[in-house]
């Protein structure tokens, strides 16, 4: 493994930091089953793609990226919490909904630029010559890429930890975390759970989004299938985190959480560049199986760990 593919490995790692602390607000804090996620995350991606694609600020663009994830958050949750469908099929609803629309607006840039005399959805947008918020910063060699790249990724990922740290511990943060936690028992307090739903899903999704916003940039483009997996990715950074860290202070956890999404990229690369695995034939095509192994082993493995531990300490009494 290159030095290069390694500091490539901890910046998509760090991208996914944030798409999991996005995850772990509605899965773990909300307890809602949100699959969202997988159209968000290439939301954020077409949006800020977008934008970037017609000439306007690479910054503005990312915010923008994001807040459309925070837009498509609160649908999910509007569909929860105001027509009372339930959870898992409001967030099928609005990922469906949203490939269209992902499709639309990758599709629209050529159109508004003149390139194309008719507006059709499109699978792809590349940004290989556009300016991105890296571009200031690389060299033209693109030699400082791999170092660049991650660091300016790691900023983000430290601010938005250090502002949900921050958040959660305010008196709405707090009726988030109540929420999750009981709703019937939260609303007898006098919180408005559905309100209090309703914000927390579109923070979680703007996160997501704002992942796929840096995302894009760094890869020089956008694409409809960037969001496949998302949400296995974000619940598998969760477990390894939360296995290898256990913690109950929250500003911990969500630490863990960013140190799993690093290991989970980590372990993908080790299992990508491994030459027994490409022996027997491993690759890229196999991603979701080696999550799904992950997954299952840091599951597990505590479990077992822990028993094993306390067999030993019963044999020495």
């Amino acid at each position: 493994m290159s030095f290069e593919f390694l500091l490539g490995s901890i910046g998509i790692g760090l991208i996914y930091a944030l798409v999991s602390l996005g995850v772990f607000i509605s899965f773990r804090l909300l307890d809602f089953p949100d699959l969202t996620a997988d159209a968000s995350f290439p939301l954020g991606g077409a949006v800020c793609g977008l934008c970037i694609y017609i000439g306007i600020d690479p910054w503005i663009a990312t915010l923008l990226g994001m807040f459309a994830g925070c837009i498509a958050g609160a649908m999910t949750g509007i569909l929860y919490v105001k027509l009372n469908i339930l959870q898992l099929l409001s967030s099928i609803i609005v990922m469906i909904g949203l490939y269209s629309i992902n499709l639309r607006i990758l599709g629209i840039g050529p159109y508004i630029m003149g390139e194309t005399p008719k507006m059709a959805g499109s699978p792809n947008l590349s940004l290989l010559d556009a300016k991105t918020i890296f571009s200031p910063f690389i060299t033209e060699d693109y030699s400082n890429q791999y170092i660049v790249q991650p660091l300016m990724v790691l900023g983000f990922v430290i601010v938005f930890w250090i502002l949900l740290n921050l958040f959660l511990n305010t008196q709405m943060g707090l009726a988030l975390r109540a929420t999750g936690t009981n709703q019937r028992m939260a609303k007898s307090q006098g919180i408005p759970t559905g309100g209090i739903t309703i914000l927390g899903m579109a923070i979680s999704n703007g996160l997501i989004a704002l992942g796929g916003s840096l995302f894009v940039q760094t890869q020089g483009g956008s694409d409809i299938t960037i969001g496949v997996g998302t949400i296995v990715i974000g619940l598998a950074s969760i477990i390894i985190g939360e296995s290898i860290f256990p913690t109950k202070r929250i500003w911990a956890v969500m630490l863990a959480v960013i140190f799993g999404s690093i290991l989970y990229r980590l372990f993908i690369a080790f299992a990508l560049s491994n030459e027994f695995l490409q022996n027997i034939g491993v690759g890229t095509e196999d991603l979701n199986l080696i999550t799904a192994i992950l997954v299952v082993l840091a599951l597990v493995l505590p479990k077992q760990l822990k028993k094993h531990s306390k067999k030993r300490g019963s044999k020495h009494d």
